[in-house]
């Protein structure tokens, strides 16, 4: 995998020595996502700059930036491309000399003799990438259908720039980071920025299988070549006619092929394996390739409530892996703690980040490239929030909303301490019984849709913390799929089209990146999306349990009962932490008289209080307020005074 970067001056007040120096600081400021070379190319007010990991031809032939034979295009591209060999086939006929054996020259030459919409809708992968179309004097920045690699562009007074992470844009001229207060709210609520706004105000992110020009003046021009919304209503509208048995064929089928094309690497490469169905399905895949043996990694932690090693190793003696696993202790993840605004230069607060890079970590100290399971819950409906927010719906909507919102509001009224207080001398309730009823408090007036997005906000009310804030419109709010399908088919799409690209596919980029790992999800080549579409139901959720199709393909490699357990996640102990060993970093972080504005230090300072006080569990929306905090000490040079308001 690499990173990408580059410069148009749109107003033709860069020369080509600045334009090469700014490039090549671009570049730089990304150089962990690539440290097996650096390239900048200039030509008359436009820079592309690449760093490369080199994944397949590690020779000189596949550097970048590179030039197609017939010098039209220029590109710097990260990504791969998993049909570049059903790519050549169709372009022999055209007699081309090939240079080498990578596939950005295979994309080049595609897009040469195809132009770049029949070449989009031709490749299979995952990428970002910027051509420069010399003979028209455009540029063209896009990035693959689900979203799996980063890419952002963004425009201040006489430029416009493109590049794979935001630190790169921090070495522009006069960049100007203003914080965008409207994508602040976003972050607060979801534990990301949702896209396609970025923390920067004058900074976007390109959108899954969006394709953007930047035209002579530097007019944009934003289109959608692939939709996973689209794809979704046609699968829903052409559902899968057969059986069981023809469903999980026919899925089998397709994740065999995906699991086998990204298989092919010129480098060492393994699996990251949790003993999960995902994960375990993706190895079980590998091993069936036959293309040798297969290595596979996870993290081990001592408390046994966050720890799935063991789960792993049995699932890896079956399938024969050559299996490694790290023993994380307390303290290297939270030395890891305060790099996190490094590795995340936009506000992100996943606590799965830290694990996530743990492994990261460990695996490349043996392959280059990994494969992950990431995209399986989003696609065959393997969140627990499905199914509780769709049958908790249903209940509620039996009892009249004005009774439901009178006996919310009644609950919420009660002080948190106090309830606490009651609650506790009644046996038999679960621990933090305060802390469950007023939560339960918040969902008792919502209905299905209400309750999947209370599930997945970090804090619900973000005005109590930014005053006077008018959040923008979130794709949770409306219906994508235009009233096709069910409110689970709406909460699939909406994670697909959100929660997979902004949250899972980031966290997984940035964790991999900084040791230079490559990671690649089988799971979400676009075949296996489609298809996932078109399976009932029944095929998807049965019984309560999510994966249905996904588990029988798993059950014909691994016994059932190596993998059959309550969904667990890739969690860490973030309220005891809060409350432990990281209680004096966050300390220093909530003091209120250095929080940053634009945040109200009274609520803050009130849910840290209930939190340390153990009335409530607070920890995601405490977590997420203190890693912007940590990110804009790092990033944001003071304060956010400057931020631009919500729109």
């Amino acid at each position: 995998m690499c990173g990408i970067a580059g410069l148009l001056a749109i107003d033709g007040s860069l020369d080509a020595d600045a334009l090469g120096r700014f490039g090549g600081a671009m570049a730089a400021a990304i150089a962990h996502r690539g440290p097996d070379g650096q390239g900048v190319w200039t030509e008359d007010g436009v820079v592309l700059a690449h760093r490369r990991l080199a994944v397949i031809d590690l020779t000189p032939t596949g550097a970048q930036p590179m030039l197609s034979a017939d010098g039209r295009w220029a590109i710097t591209y990260n990504g791969e491309l998993y049909n570049t060999e059903d790519i050549r086939r169709d372009l022999a006929p055209r007699g081309i000399n090939w240079r080498g054996t990578s596939d950005t020259e295979v994309l080049l030459e595609a897009v040469t003799a195809w132009g770049l919409e029949r070449a989009l809708a031709a490749v299979n992968g995952m990428f970002a990438m910027a051509l420069w179309d010399r003979r028209d004097r455009r540029l063209h920045v896009v990035r693959d259908r689900l979203g799996i690699k980063p890419l952002y562009i963004g425009r201040q007074g006489g430029w416009l720039a493109f590049a794979s992470e935001l630190k790169a844009f921090a070495v522009l001229p006069d960049f100007l980071g203003e914080v965008d207060v409207g994508a602040l709210a976003g972050f607060l609520r979801f534990g990301y920025v949702p896209g396609p706004r970025s923390i920067w105000g004058n900074v976007t992110k390109v959108q899954p299988g969006e394709w953007v020009t930047v035209g002579p003046g530097g007019h944009l021009e934003r289109r959608i070549y692939w939709s996973a919304t689209e794809a979704a209503r046609h699968g829903l509208g052409q559902p899968f006619d057969g059986d069981d048995t023809a469903a999980v064929d026919a899925l089998e089928n397709l994740l065999t092929d995906a699991v086998g094309r990204q298989m092919v690497s010129d480098v060492p490469l393994g699996a990251f394996l949790s003993g999960g169905i995902d994960s375990s399905t993706v190895a079980a895949l590998m091993c069936r390739a036959q293309r040798g043996p297969v290595r596979t990694y996870t993290n081990g932690y001592a408390d046994p409530g966050y720890d799935e090693a063991q789960h792993a190793a049995r699932v890896a003696a079956h399938l024969g892996t050559e299996h490694t696993e790290l023993t994380v202790t307390a303290a290297d993840a939270l030395a890891l703690v305060p790099r996190l605004a490094d590795i995340y230069d936009e506000p992100f607060a996943d606590s799965s980040q830290i694990p996530t890079h743990l492994v990261s970590v460990l695996t490349r100290r043996h392959v280059t490239v990994a494969l992950s399971g990431d995209g399986g819950d989003e696609l065959f409906g393997g969140y627990n929030r499905y199914v509780f927010s769709a049958r908790w719906g249903r209940l509620l909507a039996r009892v009249p909303q004005s009774a439901r919102a009178g006996l919310a509001a009644a609950l919420r009224r009660l002080p948190a301490e106090s309830l606490h207080g009651l609650l506790r001398c009644l046996p038999g309730l679960p621990p933090l019984a305060a802390d469950k009823l007023l939560k339960a408090a918040e969902i008792l007036p919502l209905d299905s849709d209400g309750i999947y997005r209370r599930l997945v906000s970090q804090i619900g009310d973000i005005a109590l913390l930014i005053p006077g804030v008018v959040e923008p419109r979130w794709a949770f709010d409306g219906d994508p799929l235009g009233g096709h399908g069910d409110a689970i088919d709406r909460m699939q799409i909406l994670d697909t089209t959100t929660y997979l690209p902004d949250d899972i596919l980031t966290k997984v980029d940035r964790a991999s990146m900084v040791p230079a790992l490559e990671v690649r999800v089988p799971l979400l080549d676009h075949h296996v999306v489609e298809f996932a579409w078109r399976l009932s139901r029944g095929m998807k959720i049965r019984g309560g349990t999510g994966k249905w199709a996904l588990r029988q393909v798993l059950a014909r490699h691994v016994p059932r009962e190596l993998v059959e357990r309550p969904k667990q996640g890739f969690s860490v102990p973030l309220a005891a932490w809060l409350r432990g060993p990281l209680r004096d970093w966050a300390e220093d972080l909530l003091d209120p008289a250095r929080l940053g504005a634009p945040f109200a230090p009274g609520p803050v300072r009130r849910m840290w209080a209930e939190h340390l006080g153990g009335h409530r569990n607070f920890a995601y929306g405490l977590w997420t307020i203190l890693m912007f905090e940590a990110w804009r000490r790092r990033w944001a040079a003071g304060d956010t005074t400057g931020a631009r308001p919500a729109e």
